[in-house]
């Protein structure tokens, strides 16, 4: 879906749904997932809609991702950071969760 256009030397280690994955420091927490491939970036909680960050810029907030454990983060807003747990939210969520 998405590609790189330049080759970064310099990298960031995160884990995106428990998976190390190495991307270009500066680049957005958003770009980091969508570049990892063709799931969904999120479901929604109700009907279960993929969804995916539309406007790139923090206006429409279908970019929402949980970040080092806190829910519902603007994740185009985010820069990635060393060591940083990404993870799609994925539905609905059983109580407890």
């Amino acid at each position: 879906m998405f590609r790189r256009l330049h080759k970064s030397e310099n990298t960031v280690s995160v884990s995106i749904d428990g998976k190390p994955v190495s991307v270009p420091v500066g680049l957005s927490v958003a770009a980091a997932v969508l570049m990892e491939g063709p799931e969904p970036y999120r479901k929604t909680a109700v009907k279960e809609t993929a969804r995916a960050p539309y406007c790139m810029m923090g206006i429409c907030f279908d970019c929402l991702i949980e970040i080092d454990g806190e829910p519902n983060q603007q994740g185009c807003m985010i820069t990635v950071s060393d060591g940083m747990d990404i993870r799609r939210g994925l539905g609905k969520r059983r109580i407890g969760d």
